[in-house]
């Protein structure tokens, strides 16, 4: 830092000012920081040395201005208090300084007008490429208006406009669904947090293929529209169990929604998994913790931003070229909290044997 002149208050050290220390011109200066065009060893060292001893940091916008070539990549995720979102970011993070770029990092806290604020913000900045966790398809579409390469992560808005890092979730939610039906349930409830995002209405599409598959009805009172809010989600699943036919298990979507079934079974008093089973989408740290354990769809949050960075790479190498959907596996952690119902519903049983006998 060097004092400013008059009233001696620090200023951040400029291009000139290296130049002045070191005794050479700024575009040598230049030439000797950036590492492009002939400087001579000596020159070099004294430009570097009167750098450090500045404190001189170059301005990298400028110089991606000047190069149009930037090694910044815009990240916009919608809440960082949700593991999940986090542990994305770190994966975005941790392969953006492997491959020498920086991340800019927003969290639009599933505000829409806060997620096209930072949208604009990444264009004005000149990123060379944006990872968005989008809430509409409108902040996509508007960064490739912009001539932005975005690739959607999570969830997909704009199918065949851009790039997309996406989770199996009809598959894995098949496969929890029919790890419940295998034990012996019948009445599966699902706490869903949406079913217009593709996250939500694949889940939901999973829960229901893995049914209908089983020839089990697919019952709406069952289904329960919960978001992202754990204490709604405990209010909805105390009214449902404290039902006399309340379901033998619970599907719950998302972390949040698994949180709240769960403090709404210790409210009621009830056991897990002998009156009734939980499983759910998205594993915690707390699912671990909890005994019994709860046997979790284990999403590698980490892993999906590593390889949405690394398909925003690609991007950027061939623009031109027809946008890709990568679609990664989840992994079914297996705990305590699933059993074999107490009583059978006999309904789908009987159900069941008819149809054998018509056969």
């Amino acid at each position: 830092m060097i004092e400013n002149e008059g009233d001696g208050t620090p200023r951040r050290a400029t291009l000139k000012d290296v130049a002045l220390a070191a005794g050479v011109s700024q575009s040598t200066t230049s030439r000797a920081l950036s590492g492009e065009g002939y400087v001579a060893s000596d020159v070099r060292e004294r430009v570097l040395a009167a750098a450090d001893s500045l404190g001189y940091v170059p301005h990298a916008m400028a110089r991606s201005l000047r190069k149009k070539d930037s090694r910044t990549v815009g990240v916009l995720v919608s809440d960082l208090r949700n593991a999940f979102y986090a542990d994305l970011a770190a994966g975005i993070a941790a392969r953006a300084r492997r491959e020498g770029y920086t991340m800019m990092l927003v969290d639009d806290q599933g505000s829409t007008e806060a997620e096209m604020d930072a949208a604009r913000a990444f264009v004005a900045t000149r990123v060379a490429g944006v990872i968005v966790t989008p809430l509409s398809g409108d902040v996509s579409d508007y960064l490739v208006r912009q001539r932005i390469p975005v690739v959607e992560a999570d969830r997909q808005f704009s199918a065949g406009r851009c790039d997309a890092v996406v989770i199996d979730n009809a598959g894995a939610a098949r496969r929890m669904t029919d790890h419940l039906i295998d034990l012996g349930h019948r009445r599966i409830a699902l706490f869903i947090d949406e079913t217009t995002w593709t996250t939500g209405g694949e889940r939901a599409a999973g829960y229901r293929a893995s049914l209908e598959g089983s020839g089990v009805d697919v019952d709406p009172a069952l289904i329960v529209s919960g978001g992202w809010d754990a204490e709604a989600a405990r209010k909805s699943a105390v009214d449902m169990l404290a039902r006399r036919d309340h379901p033998t298990a619970i599907f719950a979507a998302n972390n949040l929604l698994a949180e709240g079934v769960w403090r709404a079974m210790n409210d009621l008093g009830m056991r897990i998994p002998e009156d009734v089973s939980i499983v759910s989408f998205d594993d915690s740290e707390w699912m671990s913790m909890v005994s019994p354990g709860i046997t979790a769809v284990a999403q590698d949050a980490v892993a999906l931003g590593e390889t949405a960075l690394g398909r925003l790479l690609e991007r950027l190498v061939d623009p031109a070229g027809d946008p890709e959907v990568v679609v990664l596996d989840a992994q079914v952690r297996p705990r305590g909290s699933t059993a074999a119902p107490r009583v059978l519903d006999a309904q789908p049983r009987a159900r069941n044997a008819a149809a054998t006998a018509a056969h």
